[in-house]
């Protein structure tokens, strides 16, 4: 569930939630907020240590906010449990994140424009390659520099949108890899539905295996080789090579049902009832009058809608958590 602008979040810091709207002077009357507890984003990132060989790196991927979560907190709460690694879908994040005083490395997940390459080098990103002219372009202002830039070279297995084909992937790479001013530190795909279709996603670990072997035949030394998103680390443990990339189990959302893996939430929606009513049988609730009372209810009311990012299809579906107690919600 998305944060809304109108929304506060609650962090987690010092056993003690920290109102950020107050901090920043700003005060609110709605009785509605969102409470990251990054207490439980640690767990669940020494879950991810649990499951993979203690040789193996993690990324974790911060974009888009941290998944609506907050990337500052977030990142800063990860640099401290020793995270090697963090992605962001774009410069601007890194950037937010070096001037909060973030200093692991972070790659770009997301491609770069040549007109903006320069922020890269200023702020010591990793970015994302997958074309020749976007490699030629990184490499004439890292000898312009009087630098040498780390790089990663995405790889498409499958996905079918950024990534170089895996055709093309090796001859790709040859060529970046006789840049001067480019080192290639690492090399990765992402699997498309390892939640959905094992066939295909063991497809995409063999043939990136079998990249994986062919380059190191041609003496190119790469660091970094990574494949596994969230899926990936809890049931393709083929797929860990030497980097993992947990997103959605870091913040407690598991990829699929059934999943041997014990997760906390990181995010809760929470807000206070301000009406109770009590309806007789068969009056209707809401639009659309979705809901008709079975017998005389009583029917409370709770600030929070579409507009706080709240979907209309758990409409009648999703319960809601009062004093500890379930109750379904009706309209």
């Amino acid at each position: 569930m998305r944060l809304m602008p109108n929304q506060f979040t609650f962090i987690l810091k010092s056993a003690r939630y920290i109102n950020i709207m107050e901090k920043n002077n700003h005060k609110t009357y709605r009785p509605t907020w969102a409470e990251v507890n990054l207490n439980n984003l640690a767990y669940n990132f020494y879950q991810v240590k649990k499951i993979t060989r203690p040789s193996v790196k993690i990324m974790v991927c911060v974009k888009a906010d941290a998944y609506g979560h907050g990337i500052i907190p977030v990142s800063k709460r990860l640099e401290s449990l020793g995270v090697d690694y963090l992605g962001v879908a774009s410069i601007d994040e890194g950037i937010l994140l070096r001037k909060a005083g973030i200093k692991k490395p972070m790659l770009i997940l997301g491609l770069v424009l040549k007109k903006d390459i320069e922020p890269v080098y200023k702020y010591k990103l990793t970015p994302t390659i997958c074309t020749q002219e976007l490699a030629l372009a990184f490499n004439a202002e890292a000898l312009r520099r009087g630098k040498v830039l780390n790089v990663h070279i995405k790889v498409d297995t499958g996905m079918g949108r950024v990534g170089v084909l895996y055709k093309d992937s090796l001859d790709f790479i040859k060529k970046v890899s006789s840049l001067k001013a480019l080192k290639i530190e690492g090399v990765f795909t992402h699997l498309s539905c390892a939640d959905t279709d094992k066939v295909f996603t063991q497809s995409q670990i063999r043939i990136f295996n079998k990249l994986i072997d062919d380059i190191k035949k041609t003496g190119i030394k790469i660091p970094l080789v990574h494949a596994a998103n969230s899926m990936g680390i809890i049931g393709y443990k083929d797929s860990h090579f030497n980097m993992v990339r947990p997103g959605l189990i870091i913040y407690g959302l598991y990829p699929k049902p059934g999943l041997k893996i014990k997760l906390k939430p990181v995010l809760s929606l929470k807000t206070k009832v301000i009406f109770t009513k009590k309806l007789p049988k068969g009056h209707g609730v809401s639009y659309g009058r979705t809901y008709i009372t079975k017998n005389t209810s009583y029917i409370l009311t709770l600030p929070i809608g579409y507009g706080d990012g709240y979907p209309r299809n758990l409409s009648n579906l999703a319960p809601v958590l009062i004093k500890g107690k379930r109750f379904k919600i009706s309209g």
